[in-house]
């Protein structure tokens, strides 16, 4: 219980004192030792309450309640105000009507609803604090070396490290409190507090176009808070219960189902879903750090997990098919996407909401293979993402440049940051990585459950993913027998984090039948009551193992890993005489030119406009179908 409240209030104090500090080498010293312990509190937690769980209520509850409440007014109010300031009004009417409705709720209509349990540490907690301590502590040490090259490529941008590391602790407090809670009103106070620090570090160089898209992300976030509001004060009024745990033990009736709507609704805006994505592409202004922690590996993973909770309720019931299909139309509709894009945090944007689509798909199904996918792909894609980010990051800071076209000079330039790149994208796409696998699983779950069209959406939406992962990886390599002249290096705060990363890739893959057998099967036989299946069988992990191997050893045939690689470079074969040094070749009428390769991008068949423009409508209307369902069961 101790360590458990310590778990959630240390980075809050740590923030703190950050924020207040203004030396730079004092203030760096303190996030690496901050973000040190948060790790080590982690795994201390997660040692001790793993094999039996726990869950308890606090004597001070009451209290717990009242300061709670007071800093949500405090908040309400910072929101109304920079609203209106701002004369983004619709934020400001979001604010007005929630706060008071919890307040209203906390204070006239809770009496007699007792909460046995606030906090509740099973499987699934235990698997989610691990995925934001150990992830989120990797790069909130990455963000003491990238902040340190941030201004000196952005000098027009007012320089606020403080603030920015501050916001980055703050935000591992609210999602410890949001992923251990079961309490519905705390769960509430965190989710709004992710959205505030997301605010805030979208916007943080104060441009136009960084305030239009903090914005933008608020007012999103607001409205799915604003459901979250109205399930809490409808689930305590209608059940006379506020504990999750209460909530999913019920049939999925109609009166039941109102409120699992609103939740999942609140879910589909965090975890930005069409029609709510565009706020997670606006969020890539902000600097790489908070890219890869909140808007990657973390926050919208806060979506994803409600979605799971919630996945006993879902299923066949009508709210689950609704949810089931708007991530859908996200998985396959970004993953078209993304093959038109060239900046390379746009793709990793709509990579992550195309992935945030498939783990809502296999939540909602709601069966225990669908959600062993989708527990594996939280694992995996934090990992692999937050890898990518952090290396996008440090990649911009070598060459200038995100471009995906840009990156064919890595390899001249950093040789580590190439191959912790390469790594990431296997991570995100090859066998025997843990993505592919969770959608070989996931693909077996939807053909039993009977979902085809799921199947055939997964199919395309995949074949889509190949492509454009394998167009960025071909861009890395294609230079890969030309002659290094590695000039560049970068700070250690970056290599250290982005390193680890790259062996969390790779030991995990090793890992996954562990955390299957001992987190996946034992949390859902307790969930569904029954002996769980292990959807991949040994010989599987064998043959998985046999292609890791082969994977790492191929890329030492022709990746220069090492300062004094003296193997003989055969040249390559061009449009003309090749002039030696396989980057230029001899032309016609005696025209040397240098070889450019280039990727397709098909803008013409995958356009953001049409495709988003259509998704969105789609999207619309299946959540408005989803309504009118709702309101007929209740009347019927």
């Amino acid at each position: 219980m101790n360590a458990i409240s310590l778990l959630i209030l240390f980075p809050l104090v740590a923030a703190l004192i950050i924020f207040v500090t203004r030396n730079d080498k004092v203030r760096n010293m303190i996030v690496r030792i901050s973000a040190i312990i948060t790790a080590a509190l982690t795994l201390t937690v997660v040692f001790l309450y793993f094999n039996n769980g726990i869950s308890f209520t606090y004597s001070a509850e009451k209290t717990i309640d009242y300061i709670i409440a007071a800093v949500e007014v405090v908040v309400a109010t910072f929101i109304i105000t920079t609203g209106i300031r701002n004369k983004k009004y619709l934020v400001s009417l979001f604010s007005i009507i929630q706060t008071p409705l919890v307040l209203w709720f906390e204070f006239t209509q809770k009496k007699g609803i007792e909460v046995q349990n606030a906090i509740i540490l099973d499987k699934l907690s235990s698997i989610m604090v691990l995925v934001i301590g150990i992830v989120g502590s990797l790069i909130c040490i990455y963000a003491v070396g990238y902040m340190k090259t941030y201004h000196h490529h952005h000098e027009e941008y007012p320089e606020r490290k403080s603030f920015f590391l501050s916001i980055l602790f703050l935000f591992l407090s609210a999602m410890f409190g949001l992923v251990l809670s079961n309490n519905l009103t705390w769960i509430y106070f965190c989710w709004e507090l992710t959205t505030l620090c997301s605010f805030l570090l979208i916007g943080y160089t104060k441009t136009n176009e960084a305030k239009n898209n903090a914005f933008r992300a608020l007012v999103i976030n607001l409205g799915g808070g604003l459901a979250f509001a109205a399930a809490i004060v409808y689930i305590g009024m209608k059940f006379n219960t506020l504990e999750l745990s209460e909530l999913i033990k019920m049939k999925p009736e109609a009166a039941v189902l109102v409120p699992v709507f609103l939740l999942a609704l609140a879910a589909l805006t965090k975890s930005a879903q069409l029609p709510f994505s565009s706020w997670l592409l606006g969020a890539m202004v902000a600097p790489t750090p908070s890219s890869a922690l909140l808007h990657s590996a973390t926050m919208v993973k806060a979506g994803v997990y409600m979605i799971i909770r919630l996945a006993p309720l879902l299923g066949d019931s009508s709210v689950g098919k609704i949810v089931t299909l708007v991530g859908g139309i996200t998985f396959l509709g970004c993953s078209l996407m993304a093959i038109t894009q060239s900046d390379a945090k746009k793709i990793l944007a709509y990579s992550t909401i195309a992935n945030l689509g498939l783990i809502v798909i296999c939540a909602s199904v709601g069966t225990q293979e669908s959600l062993w996918a989708a527990i594996l792909l939280i694992i995996f894609h934090a990992v692999s993402k937050s890898l990518l980010f952090m290396s996008v990051g440090s990649i911009e800071h070598q060459i200038g440049s995100r471009n995906v076209e840009d990156m064919d000079i890595l390899l001249n330039v950093s040789r580590k940051l190439a191959l912790f790149m390469m790594i990431g994208i296997a991570g995100m796409f090859l066998a025997p990585f843990g993505m592919l696998i969770s959608k070989w699983v996931a693909m077996k779950a939807f053909i039993d459950s009977n979902n085809i069209l799921i199947v055939i959406i997964l199919a395309y939406g995949s074949a889509a993913t190949l492509f454009y992962w394998g167009k960025w990886m071909g861009k890395l390599v294609c230079y890969a027998n030309v002659k290094n002249k590695e000039k560049n290096s970068f700070h250690k705060d970056e290599e250290i984090p982005i390193f680890l990363h790259a062996v969390l890739v790779v030991v995990s893959c090793f890992c996954f039948p562990l955390i299957s057998k001992y987190a996946l099967v034992p949390y859902l036989t307790n969930l569904f009551g029954t002996t769980s299946l292990i959807p991949i069988g040994t010989s599987d992990v064998k043959l998985m193992l046999y292609m890791l191997s082969m994977l790492i050893i191929l890329p030492l045939s022709f990746i220069p890993i090492y300062k004094n690689d003296k193997r003989r470079r055969v040249p390559i074969y061009m449009a003309g005489e090749n002039t030696g040094d396989n980057q230029s070749f001899n032309g016609s009428i005696g025209a040397t030119r240098k070889v450019e390769l280039r990727n397709w991008y098909m803008d013409g068949f995958f356009g953001v406009k049409k495709l988003s423009l259509w998704s969105n409508i789609i999207s619309i209307c299946i959540l408005v179908v989803g309504v009118i369902l709702l309101i007929g069961g209740l009347v019927g």
